[in-house]
C-alpha cells in the first residue's frame, strides 16, 4: 500500500516547486486536488513546447492529481475550498505571503475550520523577515542567493545553473516538511504551518561556498568544471567529447595515474599530495589533457572505470535517458492519457521496494474533475453547473 494512501492535499500551487511537491505526494499515494483558476489554469499550460497541444513543462510535474477548476473570489468558489480544507490533510500554496489572508483563507482561518489541517506554503523569501512580502523567480534567488556567482568559467560572467535548481530544492524541503507534520499530528492531533522559502532552500545547498567564506573571509572564485579543494576532480578533453573525472582521495589518484599510464606523477614533487596537487593545478591539467586527447570518451572512460575511478561522459538528456540504468531504476514512467495516448515523465527517486510509487493518473485536464469533486463534497446541480460554465464545459 502507498505510504500516504487516505491522505488528502489540496494543492493550490502553480508552475514548479509547488506542483513537484505535491506530485511527490502524488506518487506516494495521496489524494492531490489540483486547484485552479478558471480561465487558463495552471500559468504553465501555455508554455512551450507542446505535444498534443499540451504543455510538456505542464505535463512534466503534473500526474497523480485531480483538477478541479475554483475562482476563491467567487461565492460558489468560496463555498467549494471551505468545505474542501475542512476535509483535507493538507493544504499545500505558493501564493505571495499575505495573499491567502486577503482572501480569508490564511493559516488562522483554516486552521480554526479544520484544527489537524497542515498549510504547507513555499515562497520567494518565506513568511517572515524584510523580504516576505517579494515575489521568487528561480534566476532572482540563484542570483541573490550567491549560487550564479560560483557557477561558469573564472574568465567569464557569473551563469545560472541550467534547471530551476531553488524550486526543485524548495519542493524537495517541503516534502519532507510535510512529512514531518504528518508524523507530529499522530502524536499532538493537531496541524501546524510549514514555511518554506525559495532563498533559503538554495542557501542551504551553499555549504561549501558558505565555509570557504566562514575559513578566508573572501568568497572564493569562480571555477568552473573543477572543485576548489580537490584536484583532479573536473572534466578532461577527449577527442569527441568530455569526461568527468573524480579522483577524490590518495588511491584514487594512484589509480587515476596507472589509468592514463603515467605512474611517474606519483613521485612528481608537483603532485605528491592534493594540497601539491591544488598548487600546481595548471601543470597538473596539461599534463593529463596532453594524454587525454588521444583517447575516445569511450576509450578514456573504460581505462578509469577498469582501475575503478569514478568518471561520467558528459551527456545530453536525451542520452541519459536512454541509459539502461533509467529503465532498470524505473525512473521512466509512461502513462495512458486520453487526449495523447501516452505520456512520458521521469519517475520518483523515492525507491522503497516495500511502497513502491504509484503512478495512478496521468496529468489532468483543466477542470476535469470539477464535477465528481463538488458532487463528493456534498454540492448540487446549481452550484456544480455554475462551475462547469467557468470553465467554458458542456453542464452535465
Amino acid at each position: 500500500m502507498p505510504s500516504l494512501e487516505g491522505v488528502k492535499v489540496v494543492d493550490l500551487t502553480r508552475v514548479l516547486a509547488g506542483p513537484f511537491c505535491t506530485m511527490l505526494l502524488g506518487d506516494q499515494g495521496a489524494d492531490v486536488i489540483k486547484i485552479e483558476e478558471p480561465e487558463r489554469g495552471d500559468d504553465t499550460r501555455g508554455w512551450a513546447p507542446f505535444i498534443g497541444g499540451w504543455s510538456s513543462y505542464f505535463l512534466g510535474v503534473n500526474r497523480n492529481k485531480r483538477s478541479l477548476a475554483l475562482d476563491l473570489k467567487s461565492d460558489d468558489g468560496r463555498a467549494v475550498f471551505t468545505r474542501l480544507v475542512q476535509d483535507a490533510d493538507v493544504l499545500v500554496e505558493n501564493l505571495r505571503p499575505g495573499v491567502l489572508d486577503r482572501l480569508g483563507f490564511g493559516y488562522a482561518q483554516v486552521s480554526a475550520l479544520n484544527p489537524r489541517l497542515i498549510v504547507a506554503s513555499v515562497s520567494g523569501y518565506g513568511h517572515t523577515g524584510p523580504r516576505r512580502s517579494e515575489a521568487g523567480y528561480d534566476p532572482v534567488l540563484q542570483a541573490e542567493a550567491g549560487l550564479m556567482e560560483v557557477t561558469g568559467t573564472p574568465d567569464g560572467d557569473p551563469m545560472r545553473v541550467g534547471v530551476a535548481m531553488t524550486d526543485f530544492m524548495a519542493a524537495h524541503f517541503m516534502f519532507s516538511g510535510i512529512l514531518l507534520a504528518l508524523r507530529d499530528r499522530e502524536r499532538t492531533g493537531r496541524g501546524q504551518q510549514v514555511d518554506i522559502a525559495l532563498f533559503d532552500a538554495i542557501l542551504a545547498t551553499m555549504t561549501l561556498p558558505a565555509g570557504i567564506a566562514f575559513a578566508t573571509g573572501a568568497a572564493p572564485p569562480r571555477m568552473g568544471n573543477q572543485h576548489p579543494s580537490i584536484a583532479p576532480y573536473e572534466t578532461f578533453r577527449v577527442k569527441d567529447g568530455l569526461v568527468m573525472v573524480c579522483a577524490g582521495n590518495p588511491n584514487l589518484w594512484r589509480r587515476f595515474c596507472a589509468a592514463i599510464d603515467r605512474p611517474e606523477l606519483l613521485d612528481d614533487p608537483r603532485f605528491l599530495d592534493n594540497d601539491s596537487r591544488l598548487a600546481h593545478r595548471d601543470d597538473l591539467v596539461a599534463t593529463i589533457d596532453t594524454q587525454c586527447r588521444a583517447w575516445t570518451a569511450a576509450d578514456f572512460v573504460a581505462r578509469l572505470d577498469a582501475q575503478g575511478v569514478p568518471c561520467g561522459r558528459v551527456r545530453t538528456i536525451v542520452e541519459a535517458l536512454a541509459d539502461p540504468q533509467v529503465q532498470a531504476r524505473g525512473m521512466l514512467v509512461h502513462q495512458a492519457h486520453d487526449a495523447l495516448g501516452s505520456v512520458a515523465s521521469i519517475g520518483s527517486p523515492l525507491n522503497r521496494p516495500a511502497s513502491p510509487p504509484a503512478y495512478r493518473l496521468p496529468p489532468p485536464a483543466l477542470g476535469e474533475h470539477t464535477t465528481e469533486i463538488a458532487r463528493a463534497l456534498g454540492f448540487g446541480d446549481d452550484v456544480v453547473s455554475r462551475l462547469l460554465r467557468r470553465i467554458g464545459a458542456p453542464v452535465e
